[in-house]
């Protein structure tokens, strides 16, 4: 698996896509700093980080979107090129293609946003352990769980990029505001319960409006799981030329 885990890190780590991933997992650090001191002293400032740049912008949007251009690209390029017959027709099992895909797409994106995340918090919300464990926390499991669902769409369409954003922007994003329910098949849902679950009274904001965490871990837990088997499944049953 490693050689296919390396060929994958040299494939998603181009000069240009990294370069757009940096510039948009320190976007909400830049914004923590600015909104720290113009807006501090507002009644509602910690309600309106937390559900702004953490929710909204966070885990709503930089999230999905980083994720999403660097797990449809781990098998999109090779379908696109035609070259992905070099790795199937290789005589080893196809979870060990998949998994290298699945966990590139991860190591890049997932430390990146982490560290967003976490940097965000300490400067906007003077966070402490607590609070920076239950944002870095949440993040990994949203990163691990988009990244299933997407290196999937990435093996089943060339437009894969097209399908994630619709997902993540009608789904969970107007779809999931408007409808409480659907936080029980949403990677933000389970995203924001996991922060909330880690830390309740530093992230009691969110309080009223996230499922509960144990609801929230197995459902992020079976999403990443069905959706690494499909692409597993995928491969087992494409025509590759």
């Amino acid at each position: 698996m490693a050689p296919v885990f390396w060929l994958s890190m040299r494939q998603l780590g181009g000069r240009v896509r990294l370069s757009i991933v940096v510039l948009l997992a320190a976007l909400p650090v830049g914004l923590a700093v600015i909104v720290f001191f113009t807006a501090r002293d507002d009644a509602t400032y910690e309600e309106g980080f937390v559900n702004v740049l953490l929710d909204g912008m966070l885990v709503g949007g930089i999230m999905p979107i980083v994720t999403m251009a660097l797990a449809t690209a781990a098998f999109g390029n090779e379908v696109e090129d035609r070259t992905l017959s070099y790795l199937v027709l290789k005589p080893i099992s196809r979870w060990r293609i998949a998994l290298p895909k699945l966990l590139a797409s991860i190591v890049i994106a997932g430390p990146l946003l982490i560290a967003s995340g976490i940097a965000a918090t300490i400067v906007g919300l003077d966070g402490g352990v607590r609070e920076s464990a239950a944002v870095g926390g949440a993040l990994f499991a949203g990163v691990v769980t988009y990244a299933a669902i997407f290196t999937w769409a990435g093996l089943i369409s060339t437009r894969a990029i097209a399908f994630a954003l619709i997902y993540v922007f009608l789904w969970e994003g107007l779809i999931s505001s408007f409808i409480h329910g659907v936080d029980y098949l949403s990677v933000r849902g389970y995203t924001l319960a996991i922060m909330h679950g880690i830390d309740e009274s530093g992230l009691e904001v969110l309080s009223t409006r996230v499922i509960g965490l144990p609801s929230a871990a197995v459902g992020a837990s079976a999403v990443t799981v069905a959706f690494f088997w499909l692409a597993v499944h995928r491969l087992r049953k494409m025509d590759v030329p």
